[in-house]
Parts: C-alpha cells; structure tokens; sequence
C-alpha cells in the first residue's frame, strides 16, 4: 500500500514537468526504477508475447474487421480477400458510411473544414510556362521555379523543377508574430530569387525592370477562399504565431504588402492549399484525377466535389458569374478533424488523447497521421515490456519520454528483419540498450505490434477516401436526374460518373517511405469497394505518387490563373 502511495505522489510530481496525470502514471508504473519491488514481479512476466499480440489484434484491427485478413511474411500486412462477393455488413464499410455522414454534415455548415477553394477547374494538361512557386509547410518553406512542359511531355526524372530551395521553419520561425514571419518569408523568396537569376534561370534586367513576378503560393494551413488569390487567414495551430493579429484577413493582401514594404519584386497572384496543390499537381499529369491525400506528419484530402454537395454559406460573397461556371470545385476536407466518436479507440489511444493539449480537435489524425503513429506504438510497447518481457523487461529511459518514438523508428521495426541488423543497430543505440538487445524474438514482437498500428491506420484511410469517393459519386448522380439535358453541366457531370479509374495523387512520407503502407492501403481500398458491391474491372479508386506536389501544384494553379487573365485581356482587347 505504501508502494502505491509513493507511485501516486510521484506522478503527481511529474506533472510540473509538463505530463498528464496518466501519461506520468504509466511511465512510472512501467519504469524499473519507479519501485524495486515491482522489478521483482515483473521478472515472473504475467503474460506470453502471443497474447498480447493477439489482443492487440483484436483492439486494434477487431472492431474495422481487419483482423479476417492475413499476414504475408514477406511484407508489411496484405489484406486477403477470399470471398469477392458485395458484403454490406463488412465492419471496415459500415465505418465509412459513419465518416460520409460527417463529412456530409461538415460540406454543409461547419466553417473549420470541408474549404471550398476557388479553384473549379481542373487543369488540361496544356499548361506551359516557367512559374514562380512557394510550399509554406509545418516544417520548411520551399521556394522554387517550376518550367511547365505539357502532360504529354511528362518528365519521370524530375526536372520539371529548374531551381528550388528550402528554407527551414524552426520554434523560432514558428514563434514569429504577424507580419513578422511574412517578412521572414518574403527575404527567403528574394533570396531564391537571386539564386535563381545568378544560375541563369531567370532575366536579371527582366526581374529588376519589369512588373513584380508572378508567383503561387502554396499554404498549408486552414484558409477562407475568397478569390484565386486571397482567402481569410484562420487559426494555424502547430504552435505558428504567424496568424496573430491576422485572423480574418486576407492572406494574398497580406503577403503582398509586405513583399511591397521590403520592395521585393514578387507578387502573390495564386494561393491553394497544399492538398490542392497535390489535387492539382496529380490532375495536371493524370486526368483522371479526383483526390489528393497527403500523409505524411500529418493527413489531409482535397477532393474536386459537385458544388450542389456544398452549403452555401461556405462559399462566402462570390459573384454569380462563379457558380454559372461552377459545377464542381476543390475542397479541402481537413481531415484529421473527423472521426470523432465514431473511431474504435484502444486504451493505448486514450493515453494519448488524455495528455493532448487538444484532444478532441482532430481525432482521426490521432489514428492515423506519421506524428501520432510511433507514440501509439511506444505507449503499447510500454505495456508490453512490463507485462511481457520484451527487452528483457527493461524499459529504456528515453521512451517514457512522450513522442520519443517517431515513425521512422517504428518503420524500421516493421522491416526490422529483413534490414540486415540495421533496425536491432538503430534501436539499440537511440535507447542506449545491451549489445544482444533488441533480440530476433523482440524484433518479430515489435514488428508485428507496429504492422498492426500501421494496418489500422491504412484500413481508416482508405474508409475515408471511400466515403468521400461515394459522396462524389452520390452527388453526381443527384445532379444528372435534376439537371434538364441541355443543362451546361449536364453533359460534364455525366462524364463524371463514367469515369472507371478515379486517381488519387499522394504524397507525405508515411506513404511514400513506411513498408508497404502504400501497398496495404490499396488492398483496403479494393476491399471496401467490393464489400459495397462495385465490380473492380469497372470501377476503381487508385493510388498513383504526386512528386514534388506542392510546388507543381502552385505553379499549375498559378499557370491557370495567368491563363484566364490572357483570355480575359484578350476579350476585353477585341470588344473595344
């Protein structure tokens, strides 16, 4: 008894460091140096390694019927399908029917996500030109010249980008207030620039004689959409200090007057958000494109919607001539915000959400994104050491250190034996382990404990693309039985609901770096749509990479919006 008091004091003193009461409970129940006693009890292990795996199985994968499928011992997770029959009743289905109905109440009125941008054309393909581009992510800033060829010319070997370079947001950069982080953002655009012009790239004279250069930006927070270029700045999260004084303003004003004040010759013409530009950049060479996913830290999809699936009040003041022209537009869903109690939660998962500092504000990132996957797996492995025996039962101090664990560690324990050592090397010199620890017995624990936190998290995304695809779907056919025939988007929706291979564009390093996640999420898909009685060899969601999507994606954007100004130049030219 007395043990279990000193426990709680303890805990309750970590909390001025910063810890959640259970989060600092855990860790020092866990800790062989919390209580000598308990060192001894957990010696004897109450539980076999088998299990815990198999209830981990059932926590994790039960409650979406992931579970039913097999495990290829050559590979991450693969989904195995023995009956390709339609199954209204499959879990992983029913979870998606859940989510369209969020994402169907959020297109209508909720103002923090489902964005409808201003963007309702997808691009031809014919868009040419060099571009100025800017990705402003949670991380870096890249600034780049992108040269436009043509979808038919697509270059596989990436030189479709001339110059680039990235500029890294640290907590400093983060912590710049206002209109101080646009002016440290505009120095880095003239700074690249000059780069730029000293390479031969751009015309020096050109540059310093002639109008400002058009640039796209791309931003990767929340935005309002007002216009091609300007939308109101909303709350950034991820500890940015860039919106303060700001909310609510227009953000292509914003950079260009700044810009304008530091007589830096660029000017914001084109702002998408950075699932757009993922849309865009994937659209631009792939014209079957209809969604863009981004998972890497974090997850977002953008997808190009019917505008009758849209509240209007989400649009804000457009001019009429915009929806006469209107008969789809690029949405940004914000994601991570969906899934609130409608996701399967483990106690793992609790542990998490009780330390959060937001814990309700985006649920299905928590599930799902590269920031949230390896604390799931530390947190589980905690348990499994102390019960189990893994490590010898040793925890290593640095993983009661929360988010200590980042996906990339816990993607090397997915492949861990078939790395050659590398993983049992990494994993012993970051947690400072005995020379014969982790062993082969604790590598194939924690590979399959973490193919299990990864295999959820792909059978959930690809619930979400499912959803978003049958809302699209839905939608269109809704507007086909209402339209008159010589409706002018009668024609174009039909067109829509024939298209047999809907493309989605990713990019983010959890689909492009984690074993066979990419793989993994594509059996899911498949599986989900023969659950909902759709024949693969006629319809199909597929996965198709999005390289260096943000910056082509902006420049694309920008190249469309250069477009239409030549059109209406013309126009105007002619009439007078």
């Amino acid at each position: 008894m007395a043990s279990l008091k000193r426990l709680i004091i303890d805990a309750l003193k970590s909390l001025s460091r910063g810890r959640s009461f259970l989060q600092a409970l855990l860790a020092l129940w866990i800790s062989p140096k919390s209580d000598p006693t308990k060192v001894k009890q957990t010696r004897k292990f109450q539980r076999a390694r088998e299990e815990f795996l198999k209830e981990a199985n059932e926590l994790l994968l039960g409650p979406i019927g992931s579970n039913r499928f097999l495990r290829d011992e050559h590979s991450l997770i693969v989904p195995y399908n023995s009956d390709t029959n339609p199954n209204p009743d499959d879990p992983l289905l029913l979870l998606s029917k859940l989510l369209k109905e969020q994402f169907r109440q959020g297109l209508q009125n909720n103002p923090a996500c489902m964005l409808p941008s201003y963007n309702h054309q997808l691009p031809g393909g014919h868009e040419r030109g060099q571009h100025l581009a800017a990705d402003i992510g949670g991380s870096t800033l890249r600034v780049g010249l992108v040269d436009l060829r043509g979808r038919e010319t697509t270059d596989d070997d990436g030189n479709t980008i001339v110059h680039m370079d990235n500029y890294t947001i640290d907590k400093n950069v983060r912590l710049l207030a206002g209109a101080d982080f646009f002016k440290w953002m505009a120095w880095k655009i003239e700074t690249s620039v000059k780069k730029a012009i000293d390479a031969g790239h751009i015309s020096r004279d050109g540059y310093e004689s002639g109008d400002p250069m058009p640039m796209g930006l791309a931003w990767s927070f929340p935005l309002e959409q007002t216009s091609p270029n300007g939308g109101n700045i909303c709350p950034m999260g991820k500890s940015f200090l860039a919106c303060d004084g700001l909310v609510g303003q227009d953000l292509g004003a914003t950079c260009n007057k700044v810009l304008q004040e530091l007589k830096v010759k660029v000017e914001v013409v084109s702002i998408v958000n950075d699932s757009n530009a993922t849309l865009l950049s994937s659209a631009y060479f792939n014209p079957s494109t209809r969604f863009g996913l981004i998972l890497g830290t974090g997850v977002n999809i953008a997808a190009h919607l019917p505008v009758n699936l849209i509240g209007k009040s989400k649009f804000g003041n457009r001019p009429d001539s915009w929806y006469e022209q209107a008969s789809h537009v690029m949405v940004n869903t914000e994601l991570g915000m969906f899934g609130r109690d409608i996701l399967p939660l483990t106690r793992w998962d609790k542990i998490l959400k009780a330390g959060h500092e937001r814990p309700d504000f985006q649920p299905l990132e928590h599930a799902v994104s590269g920031y949230y996957l390896g604390e799931v797996f530390r947190i589980a492995l905690l348990e499994a050491i102390k019960t189990t025996g893994v490590l010898g039962g040793e925890v290593p101090p640095l993983m009661l250190e929360a988010y200590s664990m980042d996906t990339e560690t816990m993607s090397l324990m997915v492949d861990g034996l078939h790395s050659g050592g590398k993983a049992n090397q990494v994993f012993s010199q970051l947690y400072q382990l005995a020379s014969d620890i982790p062993s082969n017995e604790d590598m194939r624990f924690m590979q399959q404990l973490a193919g299990y936190i990864a295999q959820r998290s792909a059978s959930i995304v690809a619930a979400s693309l499912f959803a978003l695809w049958e809302l699209k779907n839905e939608a269109e056919q809704n507007l086909v039985d209402e339209l008159e025939p010589e409706s002018p988007f009668s024609e174009e929706t039909v067109v829509e609901l024939q298209i047999e291979r809907t493309t989605v564009g990713y990019t983010g390093s959890v689909l492009t770096y984690f074993p066979e996640y990419k793989e993994t999420l594509q059996s899911y898909l498949d599986h989900v749509m023969l659950s909902a009685g759709h024949v693969l060899k006629d319809r199909r969601i597929e996965l198709v990479p999005a390289k260096e999507s943000s910056l082509i994606g902006a420049a694309v954007s920008l190249a469309g919006v250069m477009d239409e100004k030549e059109r209406m130049r013309l126009d105007e030219k002619r009439t007078t």
